[in-house]
C-alpha cells in the first residue's frame, strides 16, 4: 500500500478546496443516488411519500454518501448498487435524526425551508423520523452479508443515545468536556464513521483501511459537529439557513458554551450558575450570550478544532494515496467552514 507521507498531507492541507471539487468525482454517484432515493418514496405507503418527498427534497451536502464513495472508491463504483444503497441508508438514517433533532429543538427552520415539524406538525414529524428509520434497516437487510444491517442498526442506537444523553444533560447541566465530546461521537461521528468503513467493507477492501477510514470519519465527524456548535452561537441565520440559538435555549451546553463558562471568573460562573437554575432562564440565557464579545471563545474552540482535524490526518497513511487525496479535501472544505465563521465574527 503506499501510503501518503506527512509532507504530502500537509502540502494538501495547504490546497484549500471548495464544495465543488469534493462533489465532481463523485457526481455521477450521487446522481444514481438520487434516483435511487426517488424509487424508494414510490415502495413507502401513500401516506408517507409526499412528507418523505419533501425531506429529500430539502436536503443538506450529501456528506455521508459522499465519505461511502470515496471509502469505496474503484473502478465503476459510481454504478455500484451495493455502495449506492449504502449510501441512501445513511441519508436516510441521517435525515431520520435531524426530523426528530428539529423536534426536540423547536426549530422551524432547516436548510432554509420549513422543517417537517413546522409543515406538517410534530405528530407527523415524529412518525416521517420513524418510517425513515425503518426504511433504512430494510434496505440495510438485503445485503448478503449481516454486518451492514448489523452496523447500521448499531449506529442508529448509538446516535439516538447521544441525543437522549444531551436531553438529559440540559437537566443536570453538565459542563464535562469529556461528555461534550462523548456526545458528539455518538449523535454526529458515529454515522461519518460508519459510512466510511461500510463503504470500505462493501467494496471489498481490506479491513486494515476499513478501520483506519472509520477512524478519520470519527474524527471528522467531531470536527463538523464543533463547527456546527459554532454556528448556532456565531453565524448570521439567513446566511446558513436553519435556526439559530437552539443550542443556548435549550440548554444544550456545547463546546463555545462550555469555554465560554470555563472562561468567566468562578464568582461570576457561579452566580449565572445560581441564575440559570433557580431564576428567570431567559434573562440568564440573554446575560450569557452578551458575555460571547467579551471573550476570546472562537480562539480556543478553534484550537480544540484543530487538534480534532489533526488526529484524523495520520489515520490516512493507511489508505492509498488517490483515496487519501479525496479524504485531504475533506478536512480542508471543513478547515474553510470554519474560517468563514471566524471572519465573520
Amino acid at each position: 500500500m503506499n501510503g501518503i507521507n506527512q509532507q504530502e498531507i500537509q502540502d494538501a492541507s495547504n490546497n484549500a478546496s471548495g464544495f465543488e471539487s469534493i462533489v465532481a468525482p463523485v457526481s455521477g454517484y450521487l446522481a444514481n443516488l438520487d434516483a435511487y432515493l426517488q424509487e424508494q418514496v414510490l415502495i413507502l405507503e401513500p401516506e408517507v411519500q409526499e412528507q418523505v418527498s419533501y425531506v429529500l427534497g430539502h436536503s443538506g451536502k450529501r456528506l455521508r454518501p459522499i465519505l461511502v464513495a470515496y471509502s469505496g472508491w474503484h473502478e465503476g463504483f459510481e454504478n455500484n448498487e451495493d455502495l449506492i444503497r449504502l449510501g441512501a441508508i445513511l441519508e436516510l438514517v441521517h435525515l431520520a435524526t435531524l426530523v426528530h433533532d428539529d423536534i426536540l429543538d423547536d426549530a422551524s427552520i432547516r436548510h432554509g425551508t420549513p422543517t417537517v415539524a413546522a409543515k406538517y406538525g410534530r405528530d407527523a414529524a415524529v412518525l416521517v423520523g420513524d418510517v425513515l428509520f425503518a426504511h433504512a434497516l430494510c434496505l440495510a437487510s438485503e445485503y448478503d452479508t449481516t454486518e451492514i444491517c448489523r452496523s447500521v442498526a448499531l449506529a442508529t442506537s448509538r446516535v439516538c443515545s447521544g441525543e437522549i444523553s444531551q436531553t438529559y444533560a440540559k437537566r443536570e447541566l453538565n459542563f464535562d468536556r469529556k461528555h461534550y465530546f462523548r456526545i458528539i461521537e455518538l449523535k454526529t461521528a458515529e454515522l461519518f464513521a460508519v459510512a466510511c468503513r461500510l463503504g470500505a467493507i462493501v467494496s471489498g477492501k481490506s479491513e486494515a483501511e476499513a478501520e483506519a477510514l472509520a477512524s478519520y470519519g470519527m474524527q471528522l465527524g467531531c470536527a463538523y459537529q464543533i463547527f456546527d456548535d459554532v454556528v448556532d452561537l456565531f453565524a448570521s441565520e439567513s446566511e446558513i439557513g436553519k435556526t439559530l440559538g437552539t443550542d443556548l435555549a435549550n440548554g444544550k451546553f456545547t463546546l463555545p458554551l462550555l469555554i465560554l463558562l470555563e472562561s468567566m471568573e468562578a464568582g461570576e460562573r457561579s452566580e449565572w450558575i445560581n441564575s440559570y437554575q433557580g431564576g428567570d432562564r431567559e434573562v440568564a440565557i440573554n446575560q450569557l450570550e452578551s458575555k460571547l464579545s467579551e471573550y476570546p471563545i472562537l480562539e480556543r474552540v478553534k484550537a480544540e478544532f484543530d487538534a480534532v482535524l489533526s488526529r484524523a490526518e495520520p489515520t490516512l497513511l493507511s489508505v492509498s494515496k488517490e483515496d487519501a487525496q479525496h479524504f485531504q479535501q475533506l478536512l480542508n472544505f471543513v478547515r474553510n467552514l470554519f474560517s468563514k465563521v471566524e471572519q465573520s465574527f
